[in-house]
């Protein structure tokens, strides 16, 4: 299977608002959020983001305090955290305004029933100006509304949608080592709706291909491997 990295339609709108809250003037509030059921790319394109870019990636936990919070961010900014959580905030500004770099939160659901947590984010993007991007699961945009200081201040939202036919048709064409046809493409939109299925159905038509010494997965290889 080739490595390769696949711009769905889902990843070229997360990298769009990624770059427009980026851009945003500095007297516009610069927060994003991402959101969407798992196995549609969310994960694979924030680390291929990673990857390429400046940030600051903190990862929400089950049960995170936002002292818990703040220290995990401080240490992902370099520093050695200091015990309250007051010290924490303060060293966290200052190193984001010494060397502003775009501040990730993934999995935000984990602090969306926190409103100490919630206020900390909204002040850490107004003392610092660095553009903030939340990444979380299906309903935490409702969540999140609730808060309406932080939530007025998100730029722009993307809901990550289910990968329609030419998603598949883009992931198949550049992960398959073997030609598939767009027939079988067709069946497998119809069987899987998430990135590992996927993954998984190209894998078993490559061992196939490879065993059967066969160039062409077509809907009759399909049937015969089934």
């Amino acid at each position: 299977m080739n490595k390769k990295f696949v711009k769905t339609k889902n990843v070229k709108a997360f990298i769009s608002l990624v770059s427009n809250i980026k851009k945003a003037p500095k007297n516009v509030p610069r927060m994003g959020l991402i959101f969407g059921e798992p196995g549609l790319g969310k994960t694979e394109t924030l680390v291929w983001l990673t990857l390429r870019h400046d940030v600051v990636l903190v990862t929400a936990k089950n049960g995170m305090s936002t002292r818990w919070f703040l220290k995990d961010l401080v240490i992902e900014l370099g520093e050695a955290p200091s015990w309250y959580c007051a010290e924490l905030f303060e060293q966290a500004v200052r190193k984001l305004v010494e060397k502003p770099r775009m501040l990730i939160i993934d999995e935000v659901d984990y602090l969306v029933n926190s409103s100490k947590s919630i206020e900390t984010i909204r002040d850490l993007h107004d003392k610092t100006g660095v553009p903030v991007l939340l990444i979380g699961m299906g309903q935490v945009d409702k969540k999140l509304s609730r808060y309406k200081h932080l939530f007025d201040r998100i730029l722009e939202i993307y809901r990550f949608e289910p990968f329609d036919f030419d998603d598949v048709k883009e992931i198949v064409k550049t992960l398959s080592e073997v030609d598939v046809t767009d027939e079988v493409i067709q069946i497998i939109h119809q069987k899987a709706n998430r990135f590992r299925q996927i993954v998984k159905l190209i894998s078993k038509l490559e061992n196939f291909a490879k065993t059967n010494d066969c160039d062409q997965i077509t809907k009759e290889v399909w049937e015969s491997i089934k």
